[in-house]
């Protein structure tokens, strides 16, 4: 693995905020102009408005020694910040102080914010054939296969356990632990004050989007007892080994591992956490995810993971599923383009739950093919034991 602060990392960095921000395409893509704008996986996509954290008035305690008259350092004389601190003050009970003496440390990510306004511009352009063979080789490779097995190894209980309460495959958890962390291999190492004050006063395109989260984050941190000047993470703000906004982390984190804490840092508690997002995102026990598909369409259908056809239509189009399929769903078109052809497949609707995590083709393709790669070699290392 390249050290974080490679150049090419820090790339990297900049298009999964770039991709993180977009979110999802509201409409289905053109087989001649498929939408996968990034190379790299991006942490989840927002929704078209921010889900902020709903009023908590309980009378918790405030995390970490944060005490001041007025917020001074890189956000002193911020209207828009004081506007914040008067309302989740208002809405949440935080005392003013508390919050000055907080926003007082926080600092403002120059490099984020130039970064971002060159990797605004440079992302602007479509992708060229061979998107999805540069995009897969970044993640079907030894190195994520090899950990995914070991991670296997390591957590089979507890993936067990995910398994079967709420009955997502362990080997898509792992796609997604991969594909976002390498299993914990780099979680980030922003701050994520920092990184969410940043992006909420001083990115304006999606400034409304990252206030929310920011309010997020200290309702979080409050309730789980942590210093919020202490989390570290992606410099949108994601953390854990899945990657997990604040947002999300209100809505779908578990303690899986019966500690009285919600950790995103700690394996077990990801596990739970990654399958207790699928789940309440529509995951289908026992149901397909990707079928290959045979032949070329002859209409000029729209493809991407939104698309929507019937199987007849297919058909009728001139594709059909590989195998014997009996869908009596809607199924998504999605087009793989390699550098020396154009390969379709067919999306079933736990593809499109994958997709909930991060609204990208590629993205939930790469989940798929290393779920089936990790599974493989760690079958080969179980011998008899299979899966169990």
């Amino acid at each position: 693995m390249k050290p974080p602060n490679s150049p090419r990392a820090n790339k990297i960095a900049a298009v999964l905020l770039i991709a993180l921000l977009d979110g999802c395409s509201s409409q289905p893509i053109s087989k001649n102009a498929p939408s996968e704008r990034a190379y790299s996986p991006t942490r989840q996509a927002p929704p078209e408005r921010g889900r902020t954290a709903t009023p908590d008035l309980r009378p918790l305690a405030e995390p970490g020694n944060y005490r001041a008259s007025s917020v001074s350092g890189d956000y002193a004389g911020y209207p828009a910040l004081g506007r914040f601190i008067d309302d989740i003050s208002q809405k949440h009970g935080f005392h003013r102080e508390y919050l000055y003496g907080l926003f007082s440390q926080a600092k403002r990510k120059q490099w984020t914010l130039d970064y971002l306004a060159k990797s605004d511009q440079a992302m602007k352009g479509k992708p060229a054939k061979g998107g999805w063979s540069r995009y897969r080789a970044q993640f079907l490779d030894a190195r994520h296969i090899d950990a995914g097995v070991a991670f296997w190894q390591k957590y089979r209980s507890s993936l067990q356990r995910a398994s079967r309460e709420y009955g997502v495959p362990a080997e898509y958890i792992l796609g997604i632990l991969a594909v976002e962390t390498t299993f914990g291999g780099f979680v980030g190492n922003h701050r994520v004050i920092d990184a969410l004050t940043t992006l909420a006063f001083d990115y304006q395109r999606r400034g409304e989007y990252f206030r929310g989260e920011l309010e997020n984050f200290l309702v979080m941190t409050r309730a789980e007892g942590l210093d919020p000047g202490k989390p570290v993470g992606s410099f949108a703000g994601a953390m854990g080994l899945g990657q997990f906004m604040p947002s999300s982390f209100l809505q779908w984190a578990v303690d899986f591992n019966g500690d009285g804490r919600r950790d995103l840092w700690n394996p077990e508690d990801a596990i739970g956490s990654v399958a207790h997002y699928f789940a309440e995102h529509g995951w289908q026990a026992g149901q397909p995810v990707v079928s290959a598909a045979s032949g070329q369409p002859a209409a000029d259908l729209e493809t991407g993971f939104d698309s929507r056809y019937s199987l007849d239509k297919l058909t009728d189009a001139g594709l059909k599923p590989a195998e014997s399929c009996s869908c009596d769903y809607p199924l998504s078109l999605l087009l793989l383009r390699h550098h020396d052809r154009d390969e379709y497949r067919l999306g079933h609707p736990n593809f499109y739950v994958i997709t909930r995590y991060n609204h990208s083709t590629h993205y939930a393709m790469a989940v798929h093919e290393l779920a089936q790669a990790i599974k493989s070699g760690y079958l080969r290392t179980a011998g008899g034991d299979g899966l169990g």
